[in-house]
């Protein structure tokens, strides 16, 4: 049975954004929404008028016809959104230039800094201007090896005011990684620190830049953003030969000019983001900038209930595209806090200190940094005041019963738990939170609004409380422009519409339940399949990592006497032994919680777990590794050296 763990007040019911929407719609258009379940259906019959109701709601800033909405609506790919509008993307996050605190950036050293929107605006004026001179325009790409802090979205604003398209790694990747990505793009210019903090250790990124310009020859500036070192103290000796195309951060501007902003097509490119690459070079991702602009402020104000009040921060690096999500909170007025450096330094708590110092209202991670939380046996309850926060978002990977239950007994009681799940493919989210709706432990609390979202069994037809494909029926602004380099669509076609025609298949295994709400298996490539009976990998995550002992777990289908047998990795704590004793309460928790069919053939213990930049574990590589097939691409991983551990185990042998 569905356990409610939060019912929004009736005050949050009468306040919240969604709430104003519903009587702007019944107001101005005339049509009756008594509940979400109504107004999401309204949303997917009515894509016309829904995406302008939200234009006109959020206030996007355009030129131009705003109808029609949509031409081609029922082709994936092939749909245009808003054909006769210009904007730019700069300028509608740009919006405000008051007074008000815009960005607040901390690090790991406890340095805090913060700009108020006007001087962002005279940051960003400056720097575009700088750019402009530096032969910067529509088109070009720039690129970033930066970390999270507010300089970063200072060089994202500028180089888009003037339409050139932005993309970022985090500098923790290595130099092959950065190169996977960036060569693939060719950028005009770079944008980098001269190094970056984690963990209480400095390390440099200037060796790497020098890498990287030995091997793209498309760059012709690079703009170094003290950080580690004081600006003086920087030099550029170690580009070698490229040190003349390199300047300071603060040489990079123009002073007392006013910001002019592009107007460009609503189709017009904004980000290149890469696929994770663990199974061949990143796929480079293009994403408009109207249709990046109208889903995040749809996902930002109703689903998010922002608001101009609100102080957001979310721990990501600019390697995912939880950064870019995040920039576009400066649309709605509101405060970004942004933290550079490792989430349990200088102690596990540090998060939690931030959002009680910062008094943050709407506060993000990922799922595996709310587990690790709880296995460090931190209580904000006990030991913070969170009195501001009202809203936690969590995404990366499916959320365990075991963190919902740690939230609301640890953490704090009245909090909206919005378990999110999208992906860079779109950069935002096919399911999410909203303030008027319950959240029921397990489950992300409902479909995006505007996103036909069904779960498609293997024959395409819809289901309901039966796993099956995320897939999403109609076409969305939000859908990339495509691929960069793939001229003919092939690879983009390939990757999201070879499944079933003209629908988009995202590759999760995900459950429609009968409240309306979305429970995630995780990824379809990673389903286990004893028996032909399909079992997404996070049902056992759930039941595993409840218990104590048990840091994380990774469980993968092993090949095996016409067959495939359930293999489970388990990382544990500190100076714990993986007895029989422990092997038989993994099993009976599994067994006792899911069927006998998620129960593992195998557990084993390995030191470490290999993963993603972005700290997803990757099952893929692993279940490569134990069945002797190569990874492709072992750049893409944040600790390559753990996929040694699976290789000719003689666990697996019998």
């Amino acid at each position: 049975m569905s356990e409610i763990l939060w019912r929004p007040s009736s005050e949050r019911l009468e306040t919240a954004n969604i709430t104003r929407f519903i009587h702007y719609l019944q107001s101005e258009r005339g049509v009756d929404m008594p509940d979400y379940p109504a107004l999401y259906e309204w949303s997917v019959q009515q894509p016309q008028e829904f995406w302008v109701s939200v234009w006109e709601f959020c206030g996007i800033r355009a030129q131009g016809e705003m109808v029609p909405a949509v031409v081609n609506e029922q082709q994936m790919p092939g749909a245009q959104w808003f054909p006769n509008i210009r904007l730019n993307f700069a300028q509608n996050l740009l919006r405000f230039k008051d007074e008000r605190i815009a960005i607040v950036g901390i690090d790991e050293l406890g340095e805090r800094r913060s700009w108020s929107y006007a001087q962002l605006h005279e940051a960003v004026a400056g720097l575009a201007a700088k750019l402009k001179e530096l032969g910067i325009g529509p088109h070009d790409v720039v690129a970033a090896l930066m970390p999270n802090v507010p300089e970063t979205l200072i060089a994202m604003l500028a180089s888009v005011s003037l339409g050139a398209v932005w993309t970022s790694c985090s500098p923790d990747f290595g130099v092959q990684g950065i190169l996977d990505r960036f060569s693939q793009v060719q950028p005009k210019l770079l944008f980098s620190t001269d190094g970056y903090r984690y963990g209480g250790k400095s390390f440099d990124s200037l060796a790497k830049v020098a890498a990287l310009l030995t091997q793209i020859d498309s760059v012709q500036h690079v703009i170094v953003v003290p950080h580690v070192l004081p600006a003086a103290q920087i030099q550029f000796d170690v580009l070698g030969a490229k040190a003349g195309l390199a300047m300071h951060f603060h040489d990079a501007t123009v002073a007392g000019v006013a910001l002019q902003f592009a107007q460009l097509s609503f189709a017009h490119p904004l980000y290149i983001l890469y696929s994770s690459g663990t199974t061949g070079v990143p796929k480079c991702i293009v994403h408009g900038a109207g249709g990046t602009l109208i889903q995040h402020l749809k996902e930002l104000v109703l689903h998010s209930d922002v608001s101009r009040d609100d102080k957001l921060m979310y721990y990501t690096t600019c390697g995912w595209m939880m950064w870019n999500w995040m920039a576009s909170t400066l649309a709605v007025g509101a405060t970004l806090v942004v933290f550079d450096g490792s989430p349990s330094y200088p102690t596990p708590a540090v998060l939690w200190n931030i959002v009680e110092t910062e008094a943050v209202s709407i506060f993000g991670t990922s799922a595996k940094w709310i587990s690790a939380s709880e296995k460090a046996d931190i209580k904000p309850m006990q030991t913070h005041k969170l009195r501001a926060l009202r809203t936690i978002l969590s995404t990366g990977s499916p959320l365990g019963d075991g963190s919902f239950d740690y939230i609301y007994r640890d953490v704090k009681a009245r909090v909206l738990l919005a378990s999110i799940s999208g992906g860079t493919d779109i950069v935002s989210c096919f399911a999410l939170g909203c303030p008027i709706l319950p959240v029921i432990k397990g489950e992300l609390q409902c479909r995006g609004l505007g996103m036909r979202v069904e779960i498609l069994d293997d024959d395409g037809n819809p289901v309901r409380q039966t796993p099956g494909e995320l897939s999403c029926t109609r076409a969305f602004p939000a859908m990339p422009i495509g691929f960069y380099n793939d001229a003919d669509g092939s690879k983009y076609r390939a990757a999201y519409f070879d499944k079933f025609p003209n629908i988009w298949c995202h590759g999760d295994l995900a459950t429609l339940t009968a409240s309306g709400g979305i429970v995630i298996h995780g990824r379809s490539d990673a389903t286990l399949n004893p028996g032909g009976v399909r079992i997404g990998t996070a049902e056992i995550y759930r039941q595993v990592e409840k218990l104590p002992e048990v840091l994380e777990s990774l469980a993968v289908g092993q090949d095996w006497d016409n067959d495939v047998r359930v293999v489970l990795f388990v990382r544990l704590r500190e100076s714990i032994v993986l007895d029989d004793a422990l092997i038989a309460r993994i099993k009976s928790t599994i067994r006792a919680n899911t069927t006998p069919r998620h129960v593992p053939a195998k557990i084993i213990a390995a030191p470490d777990l290999p993963r993603t930049m972005s700290g997803k574990i990757t099952e893929l590589a692993v279940r490569n590794v134990i069945h002797n097939r190569p990874v492709k691409n072992t750049e893409a991983l944040a600790n390559p050296d753990a996929l040694a551990f699976f290789k000719d185990l003689l666990e697996l042998a019998s």
